[in-house]
This record gives structure tokens, C-alpha cells and sequence, in this order.
């Protein structure tokens, strides 16, 4: 099974730092579905306001039903953070590991 790291890189509005930042927080307490081996947040250097989401999965399948499994509390948190951020800055990029 090839492991997925899935990344989500945008900026927020300066003004919602803190609210995105505890919003971030629960969210990563929230945040264990099957298959996800990590899920880290980071902040750009030099960059204030940009972050970076990495999701690590087990499998290209726990990827997939990844967000099928989500509750509605963490579905209404990922859309709060959504409304945070600046709009046409987000980056997405998924990984599948090589099987060599």
C-alpha cells in the first residue's frame, strides 16, 4: 500500500490570525480519522499568514474516504477556516508514495 501526504498551503486575512489559529487547534484535536497517520499545521517562514495543512494517510483508500468521514463538527471547522482565508491563494498538492 503506497502512503498519501496531502497538502493545502493559503493565506489568511491578518485580521482573523487568532480565531484561525484556535480554530486550527480544536480542529487538530478533532481530527483522527482511520487511515490518517498525521495531520500538521506549519507556518511559512517569512511569510506571516501563510500556512501550510499536511495530512499524512496510510493508504491511497483512507485518502479517498477521507473526507466521507468526516463529523459535522469538523466539517462546519474546516468551512470557518475556509472563510478565513485570502481567496485564490490556496495550493494543493497530493503525494502517493513510489513502491519500489
Amino acid at each position: 500500500m503506497s502512503k498519501v501526504i496531502f497538502t493545502v498551503q493559503y493565506e489568511i486575512k491578518p485580521e482573523k490570525r487568532e480565531e484561525y489559529l484556535n480554530s486550527i487547534k480544536e480542529l487538530k484535536l478533532l481530527i483522527k480519522p482511520d487511515g490518517m497517520e498525521n495531520y500538521s499545521v506549519f507556518e511559512v517562514k517569512g511569510k506571516p499568514n501563510n500556512f501550510q495543512e499536511m495530512f499524512v494517510f496510510s493508504s491511497e483508500e483512507a485518502f479517498e474516504s477521507y473526507e466521507d468521514n468526516l463529523d459535522e463538527r469538523t466539517s462546519l471547522l474546516i468551512s470557518k477556516i475556509t472563510e478565513m482565508q485570502i481567496k485564490q491563494t490556496s495550493k494543493y498538492l497530493t503525494l502517493i508514495e513510489v513502491q519500489l
